[in-house]
C-alpha cells in the first residue's frame, strides 16, 4: 500500500515471557516500522533483546506477506486480480483472502453497508487522501462511481473458492480491515 501521508499509529504490545528468569529484569523492547502505508510500534516484553529482534522481525514479515495480498498498489495481489476481474469472471483465491472478504461482507451486512469493503471503487485514482490528489473529482463521475458500492454485488463461491464482483469498474479495499487483520495476524507470531 502507498506509503501515506495520513498515518495511523497501530501498536501490538506482546509480553514475550519466553525465557524470563526471576534473575533478569524485565524490560520493553520496541521497534517501529512503516508498513502498509501507516506507522506500527511493535513492543515486547522481554530479558532477551536478541530474542525480541528475532519475533519481532517475524511479525513484521508477517505483516509484509498479508499486504503483499492484500494491497491495492500492486497488480499482482490478490485483490487487484479480482478488481481487474470485475463484471468479466470470477478470481480465485486463497482461502484466507476468501475468508477475510466473507468476514467482511458479513460486517457490511450487520452495519447495513456503513462498512463496505467495495468502496474501493472511490480508491486511489478518484479519491485518494494524499498530497497528489488536487481537487475533488466531478459531481456526475462521482455518482457514477458511487453506483459502484454495494457489498450485495460481491459473489462468494465458497466451493470454487472464488470472489466476483458484478459490475465492471467495482472495486474492493481493504483498508477499513486489513490493518486490523494484519495487527492481529502479527499478534498471533508474536504469541507463538
Amino acid at each position: 500500500m502507498a506509503s501515506g501521508n495520513l498515518y495511523t499509529d497501530l501498536k501490538v504490545h506482546l509480553h514475550e515471557r519466553a525465557g524470563m528468569t526471576s534473575n533478569h529484569t524485565p524490560r520493553m523492547y520496541r521497534e517501529t516500522h512503516q508498513l502498509m502505508g501507516n506507522r506500527f510500534e511493535i513492543s515486547v516484553v522481554t530479558t532477551d533483546d536478541d530474542r525480541a529482534r528475532e519475533r519481532v522481525e517475524e511479525a513484521v514479515e508477517e505483516i509484509r506477506r498479508i499486504e503483499r495480498l492484500l494491497t491495492t498498489y500492486s497488480d499482482t495481489s490478490e485483490t487487484a486480480a479480482i478488481n481487474a476481474s470485475a463484471g468479466i469472471t470470477p478470481v480465485k483465491v486463497s482461502d484466507e483472502t476468501f475468508q477475510l472478504i466473507k468476514r467482511s461482507l458479513e460486517i457490511s451486512a450487520l452495519t447495513q453497508g456503513a462498512f463496505d469493503i467495495t468502496y474501493g471503487s472511490l480508491d486511489k485514482s478518484l479519491w485518494n487522501f494524499d498530497r497528489q490528489m488536487k481537487s475533488l473529482p466531478d459531481l456526475q463521475t462521482a455518482k457514477a462511481m458511487v453506483r459502484l458500492i454495494n457489498y450485495r454485488n460481491v459473489i462468494l463461491d465458497t466451493a470454487a473458492s472464488t470472489v466476483f464482483l458484478r459490475e465492471k469498474g467495482m472495486r474492493i479495499g481493504f483498508g477499513g480491515i486489513g490493518k486490523g487483520y494484519a495487527v492481529d495476524a502479527a499478534g498471533r507470531i508474536l504469541k507463538e
